[in-house]
């Protein structure tokens, strides 16, 4: 499966910031150093020369933007929504189990019950789409608010990956 994340770098020219976004989407596909693959690939949307993946298969998007630009304020937008609508959801799966299931069905994982749990926790992975320059998923407002604040020139980085 395919979904676009995005990452937050600071940096001052676009250039900077796309060597930084793919910095941080290369760690999370496991190709750094000292990193676990998260992601099994990744098309940042500067690469033309794909007709399956990036602005083929999303449109088109800004290869990077400042935050503060309305490009940049629309994908972390669209990165943080993403990331509220997947733990909302799977926090009512998870509810849903709690009422609905006993102990021994949701050991077994019944109707992916585990799976749910699993992923309210998840601190990265398809149900996280905004990271830090560092890796970092970014699991809620307070961490996002934080970094928005505390950020001098920080853009907003987009990258479809697969899972």
């Amino acid at each position: 499966m395919h979904l676009v994340i995005y990452a937050l770098v600071e940096a001052s020219t676009e250039d900077e910031a796309l060597d930084a976004g793919k910095s941080v989407f290369r760690q999370l596909v496991g190709a750094e150093p000292q990193s676990g693959a998260v992601f099994d690939y990744f098309v940042a949307f500067d690469e033309e020369d794909t007709t399956v993946a990036g602005s083929a298969r999303w449109g088109e998007l800004p290869t990077a933007a400042p935050v503060d630009s309305d490009d940049g304020e629309d994908l972390l937008e669209r990165g943080w929504e993403a990331t509220k609508e997947e733990f909302e959801r799977n926090l009512d799966r998870v509810k849903e189990a709690i009422e609905e299931l006993s102990d021994e069905e949701i050991m077994r994982d019944e109707d992916l019950a585990r799976h749910a749990f699993h992923q309210v926790g998840a601190y990265d992975g398809p149900t996280i789409f905004l990271y830090t320059e560092h890796g970092t998923g970014i699991r809620h407002r307070g961490q996002l608010d934080r970094l928005l604040e505390e950020s001098e020139e920080l853009w907003i980085v987009p990258a479809d990956v697969h899972f």
